[in-house]
């Protein structure tokens, strides 16, 4: 399926994504995405979480551009399915996990990458990794994966729901919130290690895809795809996602956030089930990204040396 011109962006942040990008027209609707470097190159796949969007690749990206060998990468970094540019469902109820796997295989199908590194973040991890686990299931090799800050193994029982996800279940006023108030995006910075990373030029980065009330269901319906019981629809998807990133053989690296209020202590977790190949522990809170683009771009680099 051919790619479309990717919609534009305001010059203050087109300034940020001086990378090629393309609209990836796919089964379950549009998919925006960073595509640069050559076609034929191994590729890096960056995917994030909730409530964000390519834009939060940007450092890393530049980052891995600067060091030798970085420039000899394909990097793609899709907007999930209600985020960013990618068309975006208008009800919450529409985001269920398999939907957004099915997305993420279709940009994947549509672009043809060479063997793969995987990097996931926040909701980035299960994704992505389902995304992989079709995407070899396909024929495609996945050379690596670089975890950061996410869950990815099966649903430890019983299930616990923080207080932000509680929230996001509560009706009405949940609704109201993310709806009204673009929750979570004012607060972001409060899961930080450095506030300062998430300052109000980059909230308003976040905010500007989300400016819309229409355009704002994928923070609540990504919320409410959190497990919150054993018989939640998306514990069964997780359990199988979970399953294939304990049984991969390629080397997996972790760098993790340990200032994280949501996923900081589950380094612990992953570091006993995936025998990591090396762990980076930081001071850094929940969006890596913004606070150690340099370390992740350095652990990606690591893991293509190491992967081939």
């Amino acid at each position: 399926m051919p790619t479309l011109d990717a919609p534009p962006l305001p010059a203050w942040i087109a300034r940020e994504l001086p990378f090629r990008r393309v609209l990836v027209p796919t089964p379950e609707g549009r998919i925006h995405a960073i595509d640069d470097g050559p076609r034929d190159a191994p590729t890096v796949f960056l995917v994030h979480g909730n409530p964000m969007w390519s834009y939060l690749w940007r450092k890393v990206i530049r980052e891995l551009r600067s060091h030798p060998g970085g420039d000899r990468l394909r990097v793609i970094a899709p907007d999930l399915l209600g985020l960013g540019l990618s068309d975006k469902p208008a009800r919450p109820g529409a985001h269920v996990l398999t939907r957004h796997i099915a997305a993420m295989d279709g940009l994947l199908e549509a672009l043809a990458p060479r063997d793969v590194i995987f990097a996931g973040q926040d909701w980035g991890g299960p994704i992505g990794a389902g995304a992989m686990k079709v995407f070899e299931s396909r024929g495609g090799r996945v050379r690596a994966m670089l975890l950061a800050n996410t869950a990815v193994l099966p649903i430890a029982h019983p299930v616990r729901s923080t207080s932000f996800h509680k929230f996001a279940r509560m009706p009405i006023v949940s609704d109201l919130a993310f709806r009204l108030a673009m929750f979570p995006v004012p607060i972001m910075d409060r899961v930080q290690g450095d506030r300062a990373s998430l300052g109000w030029r980059e909230k308003r980065a976040y905010a500007w895809p989300l400016r819309r009330l229409r355009d704002r269901a994928a923070p609540l319906g990504l919320a409410r795809m959190v497990p919150s019981a054993s018989d939640h629809p998306s514990v069964s998807v997780v359990d199988a996602i979970g399953q294939w990133v304990t049984a991969f053989r390629g080397p997996i690296g972790l760098v993790w956030g340990t200032r994280d209020p949501i996923l900081g202590r589950s380094l612990a977790r992953h570091q006993r089930a995936l025998s990591p190949v090396f762990v980076e522990e930081t001071k850094a809170g929940h969006f890596l990204q913004e606070e150690v683009p340099d370390l992740l771009a350095r652990s990606l680099l690591r893991l293509d040396v190491l992967a081939k």
